[in-house]
Parts: structure tokens; C-alpha cells; sequence
């Protein structure tokens, strides 16, 4: 995460209740080339997703860099499969198709077969360097959603753009007889990437009520 002049890092507790934290930061002081990119990451949750809408992971990228890194918290709202939706990538100019086009949600964060354990028949939680699943399943009693949270990093692949940079991602299931069903769940994710500056303006985070899972 490189830096010519300086940098500031901070925390915001948006409780009404204070915390103890700890923290610690290591650098290097060097030389940084003048087309260095620098680190990005965005924040984004929508909850529930508007019927048929697609979920937007990160758009108004403009300027050069590379995409490095995905992270997503999904709450289903249905009682059924949630990952078919595909992730799109948007670059360069792109307006109806995607340069980068997806398979399955699954598919993307190197899972298959909606992340069944064709043993238990029960969702399989995994973990690896790059990318990863974990699931989280009701308690039958106050936990009663099914919630998920994945990643996949780009370090051995990164995605590479020279103007400008938009990621979606479907939120799709299944209806009787294989017909798409679009789904409303709880979304919310985290985009990592580098890039040239000057960058666009960030969304505003929302308050702490709107954050909070229940």
C-alpha cells in the first residue's frame, strides 16, 4: 500500500458505547515511482436488494489500475439456492456486455455445485489463501437465516483496466422447472483494487442502524 508524502489511518466507532482497541502499524520508508497506483477499498450494502435488481459491487472506477480483490456478506431472504447470478466486469468503455463475464456466484469464489457436501447433503465451509466460503446456519431459534460470507483475491490474476472500472453481481435462484427466481437478500460487500489518482468520490457510509445485522 504505498505512499510519496504520508498517511493517515483511522477508526470511527459509530456505537454509543466505547471500545478498546489495539493496534499496530509497520512501513518502510522508500522511493515510490511517480505512476505508483494506490490502494482502494469500497463499501457497499444493500438491504433488502429491489426485486430484479442487479447489485453493484463498485462502479465510477475511473483511471487506471487493477482490480485486486473481492469480499461479500450475503443474507438470504428466500429459502432456497441464492448463488447463480453471475459477476460482471465492466471495463474500458464497456456499456451493454461486460469484458469479464461470470458463470455462477459459486463459480466465482471457486466453489461448485451450490457449495453442497455431496456426503451431508449440508453447505461446506472452505478456506484458502485466495479465495474462500464460510457459512454461518440457523439455530432454529433467533438465528434464522442462512448468512455467508466469501472472498477471492486477484493476486495471481489481477484484472487490469486502463480507464475506467464498474463490477456487478446477479442475486439469482431457482423457480419450479429451472427458471430463474430474482432475489431480495441482504448484501453487502467490500472491493479492493489500485489505481492511479486522482479517484472519484466515494458513497457516503450508512448509519449504524442500517449496518446493523439482525
Amino acid at each position: 500500500m504505498p505512499f510519496r508524502k504520508k498517511c493517515k489511518m483511522t477508526l470511527e466507532n459509530r456505537d454509543t458505547k466505547p471500545v478498546t482497541i489495539y493496534y499496530q502499524i509497520d512501513y518502510t520508508l522508500t522511493e515510490v515511482e511517480e505512476d505508483r497506483a494506490y490502494f482502494h477499498a469500497q463499501f457497499r450494502r444493500v438491504n433488502p436488494l429491489p426485486y430484479k435488481s442487479v447489485y453493484t459491487i463498485v462502479d465510477n472506477i475511473q483511471g487506471k489500475g487493477h482490480y485486486i480483490g473481492t469480499y461479500m456478506a450475503w443474507g438470504l431472504n428466500n429459502s432456497g439456492w441464492w448463488g447463480e447470478g453471475e459477476i460482471k466486469f465492466y471495463m474500458d468503455g464497456d456499456k451493454e456486455y461486460p469484458t469479464i463475464c461470470g458463470t455462477g456466484t459459486e463459480d466465482y469464489f471457486c466453489g461448485s455445485y451450490n457449495f453442497e457436501d455431496q456426503t451431508t447433503h449440508q453447505y461446506t465451509s472452505f478456506s484458502t489463501p485466495y479465495t474462500g466460503c464460510h457459512a454461518f446456519l440457523p439455530d432454529h431459534l433467533y438465528q434464522s437465516q442462512f448468512r455467508f460470507s466469501l472472498y477471492r483475491w486477484h493476486i495471481l490474476d489481477p484484472i487490469r483496466f486502463e480507464t475506467d472500472l464498474k463490477v456487478t453481481i446477479q442475486a439469482l435462484g431457482w423457480r419450479d422447472e429451472g427458471r430463474y427466481l430474482p432475489l431480495q437478500d441482504d448484501i453487502s460487500s467490500v472491493a479492493y483494487w489500485y489505481q492511479t489518482l486522482p479517484h472519484n468520490p466515494f458513497p457516503p457510509l450508512p448509519d449504524k442502524d442500517y449496518l446493523e445485522i439482525i
